[in-house]
């Protein structure tokens, strides 16, 4: 498997089991309806810990556009194998949320919430302050970049089981800062299927508040390059 595919395929996965539990839990007459924030921030993070588990051996799982950005302004990997990988991310996620719907399509008809049909799709935050939900989304990626950063680190070697630390991290973090936006931490995490929600014809849905979606990819490209700039004077 090349490089891009891995990361197409990675994210796509991602999407397939991150937006898998948020349907599961916000959608209407699933088995998990309303089993709350624990479930969708333990289940993200299998999201990623499979998602990587799946693309490192072939592009080293970044399955974020905000993870190749610090990788190439740290010299990690060139500029336009980042452009290249942001790419493929995009279009997994775009794939992934697709998958998503087509999985869970009779409880998008079943549903009348028309902002629980939106989440399963991408982030919106609990109080819209855009000052305040770029901050949080700012941390949040630092936090996740500055830790894969330390993973990647030719003396940190955990093996089979290097999937593990990154998704601890985003575990972490849905459960100590996802609570103000939905942490998506990942612009192709929220664009790719925030485009599919515009595009799918899914029954009775609102607009796809593109008002809102600058922040989850700016304040993820804020916190990459903040977090790569600290770990580039520390090391």
């Amino acid at each position: 498997m090349t490089a891009f595919w891995a990361e197409c395929i990675g994210t796509a996965i991602l999407i397939i089991m991150g937006n898998g539990v948020v349907a599961n839990v916000c959608l209407q007459r699933t088995y998990g309806n309303q089993s709350g924030w624990i479930v969708i921030t333990f289940g993200w993070s299998i999201a990623v810990f499979i998602g990587v588990l799946v693309a490192a051996p072939h592009s080293g799982a970044h399955l974020n556009p905000a993870v190749s950005l610090a990788m190439a302004m740290l010299g990690k990997i060139s500029w336009g194998l980042a452009v290249n990988y942001m790419i493929a991310q995009l279009m997994g996620a775009m794939i992934g949320a697709t998958m998503v719907y087509l999985v869970y399509r009779d409880h998008y008809n079943a549903t009348t919430d028309r902002g629980a049909k939106l989440a399963t799709f991408c982030t919106a935050p609990a109080i819209k302050n855009p000052i305040n939900n770029l901050l949080m989304e700012a941390v949040g990626t630092f936090v996740l970049i500055f830790a894969v950063l330390h993973m990647v680190s030719p003396d940190y070697k955990l093996g089979a089981l290097d999937a593990l630390p990154v998704a601890l991290t985003v575990l972490g973090i849905g459960l100590s800062l996802g609570g103000a936006t939905g942490y998506a931490i990942n612009p192709a995490r929220d664009l790719g299927p925030r485009i599919m929600h515009a595009l799918l014809p899914i029954a009775d849905k609102k607009d796809s508040e593109w008002s809102y979606s600058w922040v989850p990819i700016l304040g993820p490209v804020l916190g990459a390059i903040a977090s790569a700039g600290l770990y580039g004077l520390l090391h």
